[in-house]
């Protein structure tokens, strides 16, 4: 069975398992030690997020994650990218919100791709304080 679901505490070590398999994978750009060394403190703070989790097979192959209308982001299993998963998971987050923003690393052209597709603008440019990456912000708008 296939299914878009909230987050469980049972969940948290696959979804770190994707975080950091996905982000090592798309920001080649900035050095793998940032992300690992991050790990730590991401784990304490995703079970205080809003998460729903892509389930196929009885096992965990994507996430989103929220901060009120901020998607914080979507990370997708590697075997399982290009297969619907991401569009699913956002498919869910803007049902829930009216609204959403996000940040997606200039370098990362497939990501930002995808947001335009499904239907984003870029707001802003600028640069991430905390990688010294530029990124943009897109924004989403559910139409009434």
């Amino acid at each position: 069975m296939t299914m878009v679901r909230p987050f469980a505490p049972a969940d948290l070590d696959r979804v770190m398992e994707i975080w950091l398999a996905a982000n090592l994978q798309a920001h080649c750009f900035v050095p793998a030690e940032y992300w690992t060394g991050n790990a730590p403190q991401v784990r304490r703070q995703l079970p205080q997020a809003e998460l729903h989790v892509y389930e196929a097979g009885g096992a965990v192959q994507g996430f989103a994650g929220l901060q009120g209308d901020y998607l914080a982001g979507i990370f997708v299993d590697g075997p399982a990218r290009s297969r619907g998963v991401g569009r699913q998971l956002l498919d869910r987050c803007k049902a829930l919100h009216p609204a959403l923003t996000l940040h997606v690393y200039r370098q990362n052209p497939r990501a930002a791709a995808f947001y335009r597709r499904e239907g984003f603008a870029v707001a802003a440019e600028g640069i991430d304080p905390d990688t010294g990456q530029p990124e943009l912000t897109m924004v989403w708008r559910r139409a009434d």
